[in-house]
């Protein structure tokens, strides 16, 4: 992480942007003095991820948006005013970082709950255009339903649209409970394949994908 965030403030340090610090560490930052960098890190992260890890649901997130954090403080030093606390600062960006996070899983989870099926396809979902696209990803969707082979859809519609566990549906197809996690694993292949094809054939008629 260190690394990553050393290169950035070389990058800065390259473009001759002056900034006016409150700290004198920072300054030595703009220098690309790599030490400094690691002290700023070591110096902060801990609070900021304590914050975070209070905030979030696993650890991993946490880890992951205290990098970040780190990463858009070096890319926003002229931010800092000198009478400003530079904690209180990171703090500001770490909790922002955290509101973004809780704003796209609330996204997500919206998104999933209206169109199930996009669980197979779910990086449609992290394209930032979706929620501009959702009636044309739900048309291809249908579209693709109505490609595949009807043993396909019916499972792939009693799982995602009406909940059946796989339990359940292997007493509704009188297959094994292997069996039936088998039918539905080459159910969304077979959907995936079908949906990618769709995407295909919508930029070849002069659709956006």
């Amino acid at each position: 992480m260190s690394g990553k965030i050393i290169r950035r403030c070389i990058l800065i340090k390259k473009a001759g942007i002056i900034y006016f610090m409150s700290m004198s560490f920072i300054k030595r930052i703009l220098s690309g003095d790599g030490k400094a960098v690691v002290e700023f890190y070591k110096s902060y992260s801990p609070k900021i991820l304590s914050y975070l890890s209070r905030k979030l649901p696993r650890l991993e997130d946490a880890q992951e948006i205290t990098n970040d954090v780190f990463l858009e403080a070096i890319d926003s030093l002229s931010m800092l005013k000198k009478e400003e606390s530079t904690l209180a600062w990171l703090y500001r960006i770490a909790h922002n970082k955290m509101v973004d996070f809780y704003r796209k899983r609330k996204i997500k989870s919206i998104l999933l709950s209206q169109m199930p099926f996009l669980q197979i396809v779910a990086s449609e979902i992290n394209q930032p255009e979706f929620q501009f696209e959702k009636n044309k990803i739900r048309d291809r969707i249908e579209l693709t339903l109505h490609n595949i082979s009807e043993k396909y859809r019916k499972i792939l519609i009693l799982h995602y649209e009406e909940e059946i566990s796989v339990k359940e549906l292997a007493k509704i197809f009188n297959l094994s409970f292997k069996a039936t996690e088998s039918l539905l694993f080459r159910a969304r292949q077979s959907f995936r394949l079908a949906y990618a094809r769709s995407i295909d054939s919508g930029h070849a008629e002069g659709f956006e994908a």
